[in-house]
């Protein structure tokens, strides 16, 4: 099966003042397979978040190999990076990184603004997502006017509009009540049933315990990465351990 993400001994640092620099990531090597989902935990500092903003091309690695579905991501123009986000990734957020002044369908369709798809096609197309979302009646509605579970099913339909290969959700459920964050969780894992690959950044052991596989990091190297539901167990002992 093809590794949709391949990571060779990646490296990153951060300058910090005029001769400092903080080493974040310290030789990460991971495969993740088309079609997995996958759970990256770590506590504050482990270099989650660096992990990916270079798996989302936002950020440069200093030092290693990424191939996202084959192709070596290194020294990419921003219009080249920008068309492999536009393509290849889909992007869910804690914060739903929703436009306050856009209505929900214009919110989905922004995606295919960027890869310029005509107005009349991409809003059918993005009320087609809201339908599949059960926010049809919402498309109106400005995301002010929308619960914390209706912006993130609206953030979704937004990642999926462009038929990405790969969804990088960072703290997916993070700002949501336990109810609601189950139902997203399970939106999470019919999308990834179909075939698209899942990544989910999160905190929350009973979020990672649904996924296939959970990827622990601590300070900035892969110190579990396991799939089978004692190691899980251990690597939640381990997460509990580091936050007492």
């Amino acid at each position: 099966m093809l590794h949709m993400i391949k990571l060779e001994n990646i490296h990153k640092s951060y300058r910090i003042g005029k001769s400092g620099s903080l080493h974040v990531l310290k030789g990460i090597d991971l495969n993740v397979r088309e079609g997995e989902l996958v759970s990256i935990m770590g506590s504050s500092g482990s270099g989650k978040s660096t992990l990916l903003n270079i798996l989302g091309i936002l950020d440069n690695y200093d030092k290693g190999a990424y191939y996202l579905n084959g192709k070596l991501m290194a020294n990419l123009s921003e219009r080249k990076a920008a068309f492999y986000r536009n393509h290849t990734l889909g992007f869910v957020f804690q914060s739903f990184n929703l436009i306050s002044f856009k209505n929900a369908m214009e919110n989905v369709a922004l995606p295919l603004y960027y890869q310029k798809v005509s107005r009349r096609k991409r809003n059918k197309l993005a009320m087609e997502y809201l339908d599949k979302m059960g926010l049809k009646e919402w498309a109106t509605h400005l995301p002010s006017e929308l619960s914390g579970g209706q912006k993130q099913r609206l953030a979704i339909a937004r990642a999926l509009i462009s038929k990405p290969k790969v969804i990088l959700a960072d703290e997916p459920t993070g700002a949501l009540d336990s109810k609601t964050s189950q139902e997203v969780m399970d939106l999470l894992k019919e999308i990834n049933a179909g075939g698209i690959t899942m990544i989910v950044v999160t905190h929350e052991h009973d979020i990672a315990e649904q996924t296939n596989r959970i990827i622990h990091l601590k300070d900035g190297i892969v110190e579990n990465d396991v799939n089978d539901s004692e190691q899980k167990k251990k690597v939640f002992e381990s997460l509990i351990a580091e936050e007492i």
